[in-house]
């Protein structure tokens, strides 16, 4: 039983103060957490929101009394390096859609590969895989993943492509942006906020992330379609290395003095502004990069990037778990789940 207690301006929230964030009495509260009464589902889910809001010391409990009898969910998910900012925030917005799915007690198991090789990623993969019911993987597509979610589907473990997609034949589905969309809106705004026509560069994670390669595609086809008098360059693929961004940013406005924008189509966007602001490149080039992080936002206060594209990660959060969740419900059923979420666009005037 969780006796009451009363609520202080210090110390730990207490029943009061989920009350008062629930917009709930204390009574009602007590009645959810010790199932003296019945209460409405509707306010039930209104108290453990309040719960988590506050950090409410008997949260786990609070779930357990909510969804006693609900299945148990396990979404297992390899993102890419443990050290970006981007992948942080994604890792904690998964857990929480994963632990907050309706009618589920679902949990997150999340795995980080250390880089984009194969290898890396498949070590991640059959691991969670293992402990999982569900799991979506960032990959490059390679004829080795291809076989680890061939694998995994063959055991009953629904396997997505999340945030690029992948081309092995029996995958769940994809979960993120439209990336073909997303080039050509890059491509839109360069040939719109470019101060002049000319040379544009163009930056890949990997020829391999079958998202970078169809925002690749979108981009130059906007350009032949609707700019002719720009010039895309070949792409320069800087393995969402920092390093190899910025070196390769340098030699990009050193060999083509005519450059008009950039537009980093996947990782390194941190290598690419440290470049423009060495070159102090304040304004002269639009440059359009991916997601919005502490180092793209300083860069666009700054007007060092003139557009970002941003995945937004606390919706594919929540319609990643319920796809995955669905997928588990159907039980192999063989339909593949395309998840589109709109993407959202930043400037120096919407921060």
């Amino acid at each position: 039983m969780v006796h009451r207690r009363r609520s202080s301006a210090v110390g730990r929230p207490t029943i009061a103060d989920v009350a008062k964030a629930a917009g709930v009495s204390v009574a009602t509260v007590d009645r959810v957490l010790n199932k003296r009464h019945p209460v409405r589902e509707e306010t039930t889910h209104r108290v453990l929101q309040a719960a988590e809001s506050v950090k409410f010391y008997a949260t786990d409990l609070l779930k357990q009394r909510v969804r006693p009898d609900a299945p148990r969910r396990t979404l297992g998910f390899v993102l890419q390096e443990r050290a970006k900012e981007f992948y942080q925030g994604l890792a904690a917005a998964l857990t929480h859609a994963a632990q907050n799915a309706p009618g589920v007690r679902g949990r997150a198991i999340i795995e980080f590969a250390s880089g984009l090789s194969p290898g890396a990623v498949i070590e991640k993969l059959n691991a969670v895989g293992a402990r999982s019911d569900a799991v979506a993987v960032v990959a490059v597509d390679h004829p080795s993943i291809t076989q680890a979610v061939d694998a995994l589907m063959a055991r009953g473990v629904p396997t997505f492509g999340l945030l690029t997609g992948l081309t092995a034949p029996n995958r769940a589905g994809y979960l993120g942006i439209d990336n073909r969309q997303a080039g050509r809106m890059a491509a839109w705004a360069i040939a719109r906020m470019a101060r002049h026509a000319g040379q544009v560069g163009l930056l890949l994670g990997s020829h391999r992330y079958l998202g970078h390669e169809l925002r690749e595609i979108g981009f130059r086809s906007y350009f032949r379609e609707h700019a002719p008098a720009f010039q895309v360059l070949d792409a320069i693929v800087n393995l969402e290395e920092e390093r190899i961004a910025y070196e390769a940013t340098l030699d990009l406005m050193k060999r083509h003095p005519d450059l008009a924008g950039i537009f980093v189509a996947g990782g390194g966007m941190e290598g690419v502004i440290a470049a423009l602001r060495e070159e102090d490149r304040h304004g002269s080039l639009a440059v359009v990069v991916h997601e919005l992080t502490s180092a793209t936002r300083a860069a666009l206060v700054d007007d060092i990037v003139t557009l970002v594209i941003a995945t937004p990660v606390q919706l594919l959060a929540q319609r990643a778990a319920e796809a995955m969740i669905r997928a588990i419900d159907e039980n192999g059923a063989e339909r593949e789940r395309q998840l589109f979420l709109p993407f959202e666009l930043y400037t120096s005037e919407n921060l």
